[in-house]
């Protein structure tokens, strides 16, 4: 390693600009950069014109060749790399203590030349020249600021634009979020809306009393559908019974729909809805109540402000269909009223036969349209004898009470021919075969003759008859029966003959007394064994209350869903004498 070094006490301006010039020289000969150069000159002036007002200053200048460790040019000590051309390293001394060192690409060969060397004017050039280099420098990076400046704007353009579309998509988005909520809500009220109406139509179908069907629609609306429901009946002319207000009457005279806003003070023809149903902003809705014929109008007074439109359709729909529901129930009460009044009209008024007593009850079914097939039937005969009969015709209203009319009349004609109850069975049989082949029938038939003991009998398909002994023992006449009456093919009926001593009791009966949904006939059989036998003395004496008696543990849960007949023949204690 070579190295070369001066020093210069630095006293005047021109001191300090020869030294400067003689600086500038040595870093441009070992190629220092200009830009690094422009910074070692700048900072070593303001050294210098500091360190003129404070005193004599001592510079020195230290070349250095090759391989010597230096720092990387700051104003710090040397880290120990090795330089591959060579260095300067200026020091000033004075007050404030400086130091600098410049790596060089090119060697600095020494000795060092003096400051006198330098001269000014040539600095001076070679200061512009340097100066000139920096500022081309400058444009250059200036350029470069302003390409990235433009650069960087068109970025920030586009995050904007980047933005302002993410904006729109999130306000989009937002939209569509609120669409579907907006359509989901709606499609949940149009799904709840269509439950309640089909439940509500099932409520309301499932009865055939108008009573009931009116009496279910305020439950089924208030409180969620309705502050308060009032229904308005018209009567059988179509004239609504009392004073009601304006859009009410209308509603039950055209058919349509009426809306009705209540008034503080009230409407005519709304004093009959309570306080808490009338004010300002809850309207009444007036819907009729008839598909084909208007029922009656049903009066809605607003759960809130208003109906909203959703609602009110759902609304209209349910009168709508409650108002087929009174339709169905008034056709069928008056069809259950014809059957009813016909089947009753066709039942025997019991003979009255000295030495055989006979009770009779006829109990329509509580629910359902089961009217019209049973029947019973007591008459005497020319010979003196008594033929009871019991029958069911299979099917229910007017069809099988006209069916059940014409077997009883046709069964009475044979009778009077002389036929016994097997010949009168085989010829109803044969009839109904022929006249009603869909239809079919089940019948008992016995015959009590004055003088005899015993009786005889026949059945066509029906529950066995039970038999009370004067001693209270009950039994069952198991003897199989024939075929139903009807039936497609050809058959005899046998008679049977029953041994039944002087006060007994015979019970004639059809299957709606002892059948339940809920258990087999043969139970029901059981228990009416078991009434029969708990009817005491003094209840035999009366046969209308032992029919009442037996009826009673039959009928303990009042619900049946066929027609009952009871038919109770009772021999005179003292018809064995007589």
């Amino acid at each position: 390693m070579t190295a070369a070094s001066d020093s210069w006490t630095i006293a005047s301006a021109a001191d300090a600009a020869r030294v400067r010039a003689l600086l500038a020289r040595l870093t441009a000969d070992a190629g220092v950069p200009a830009l690094e150069r422009a910074r070692f000159l700048a900072v070593l002036g303001s050294r210098l014109r500091r360190g003129l007002g404070e005193g004599r200053t001592e510079l020195t200048v230290s070349a250095e060749s090759a391989g010597c460790s230096l720092c990387d040019g700051s104003d710090r000590a040397g880290s120990g790399a090795a330089i591959p051309g060579g260095a300067l390293r200026v020091v000033l001394d004075g007050p404030e203590p400086w130091q600098h060192t410049l790596a060089c690409p090119v060697p600095v060969a020494g000795p060092l030349p003096g400051p006198g060397d330098a001269g000014l004017a040539e600095a001076l050039l070679d200061a512009d020249e340097a100066a000139a280099g920096l500022l081309a420098h400058l444009d250059e990076t200036e350029e470069l600021v302003r390409f990235h400046r433009e650069e960087l704007h068109q970025t920030n353009q586009g995050v904007l634009a980047l933005h302002a579309e993410l904006e729109a998509a999130a306000l989009a988005q937002r939209e569509h979020l609120e669409a579907e909520r907006a359509a989901r809500a709606e499609a949940e009220n149009a799904r709840r809306l269509l439950t309640f109406l089909a439940d509500a139509s099932a409520v309301l179908n499932a009865s055939l009393d108008h009573e009931d069907i009116l009496r279910r629609l305020p439950g089924l609306l208030v409180p969620e559908y309705a502050r308060h429901v009032d229904i308005w009946l018209v009567d059988d002319e179509g004239t609504p019974p009392g004073a009601r207000a304006a859009a009410t009457v209308t509603a039950a005279r055209t058919g349509r729909p009426q809306h009705a806003g209540v008034h503080p003070g009230g409407l005519p023809g709304v004093d009959d809805l309570p306080a808490s149903a009338l004010s300002p902003d809850r309207p009444l809705l007036c819907l009729p109540l008839g598909a084909r014929t208007v029922r009656g109008v049903l009066t809605l007074a607003a759960p809130g402000d208003r109906f909203d439109a959703d609602t009110t359709v759902m609304l209209l729909e349910l009168a709508r269909r409650a108002g087929i529901a009174l339709d169905n129930a008034h056709a069928y009460e008056q069809h259950r009223d014809v059957a009813e009044a016909l089947q009753r009209a066709q039942l025997t008024e019991l003979p009255d036969t000295a030495g055989l007593a006979l009770a009779a009850r006829y109990l329509p079914a509580t629910h359902g349209l089961n009217i019209g097939g049973d029947w019973y039937d007591a008459f005497s005969q020319p010979d003196g004898s008594v033929l009871t009969v019991i029958g069911d015709v299979t099917g229910h209203g007017l069809r099988a009470a006209v069916i059940m009319g014409q077997l009883r009349t046709a069964l009475r004609a044979y009778a009077v021919q002389g036929n016994g109850p097997a010949r009168i069975l085989t010829l109803l049989h044969r009839m109904l075969r022929h006249q009603e082949p869909e239809l079919y029938a089940t019948c008992a038939i016995a015959r009590f003759t004055p003088g005899e003991p015993g009786v005889v009998w026949a059945a066509a398909g029906h529950p066995p008859a039970v038999a009370r002994g004067p001693g209270g023992e009950v039994r069952v006449l198991e003897a199989r029966p024939g075929i139903m009456l009807g039936v497609p093919m050809p058959y005899e009926y046998e008679e049977h003959t029953l041994d039944l001593p002087a006060g007994s009791t015979l019970a004639l009966y059809t299957d709606g007394l002892v059948e339940r949904r809920s258990a087999g006939i043969d139970a029901g059989i059981d228990r009416l064994v078991r009434a029969m036998g708990a009817l005491g003395a003094l209840e035999l004496e009366d046969l209308d209350a032992a029919a009442d008696s037996v009826l009673k543990p039959m009928l303990h849960d009042s619900e049946h869903d066929d027609d009952i007949c009871l038919l109770l023949c009772r021999t005179a204690e003292d018809a064995a004498q007589e």
